[in-house]
């Protein structure tokens, strides 16, 4: 497994201004600490089963286009990594734009599609 060490952990926010999520490259996790995707080399964000979720922002934000009509390759995810602990204190969020009607912001209005392995509509069941 990868050494998911902390010092370069990046908080990813809400347009609110939350730390909802945290990025130690290539890994997303969230408060709890819980693998919940994962991040290309080119911002693209996927699920930890697979599925295309939005784009890292600069800001840094996870966004994706309201309504596409292309849907992207389910991808095989990395293995997983191990359970981070995310500081006590977090950064403030740095001022943001507004979205546009046109674009979502993934943490706060769509979270369901960041969960860890083991909860989400799609996950494995157990027999």
């Amino acid at each position: 497994m990868e050494n998911t060490g902390q010092r370069n952990l990046i908080p990813i926010y809400t347009s609110k201004g939350d730390a909802d999520a945290f990025l130690v490259y290539p890994y997303l996790f969230n408060r709890n600490g819980d693998w919940i995707g994962w991040v290309t080399p080119q911002r693209e964000v996927y699920s930890v089963i697979g599925f295309y979720v939005g784009t890292l922002t600069s800001d840094p934000r996870i966004v994706r286009k309201r309504s596409t009509n292309t849907l992207k390759t389910r991808l095989r995810p990395p293995s997983p990594p191990k359970r981070i602990y995310p500081p006590a204190t977090i950064p403030l969020a740095p001022l943001m734009p507004e979205l546009t009607q046109s674009v979502v912001d993934v943490l706060m209005e769509e979270p369901e599609k960041l969960h860890p392995l083991d909860t989400g509509e799609f996950r494995e069941d157990l027999d």
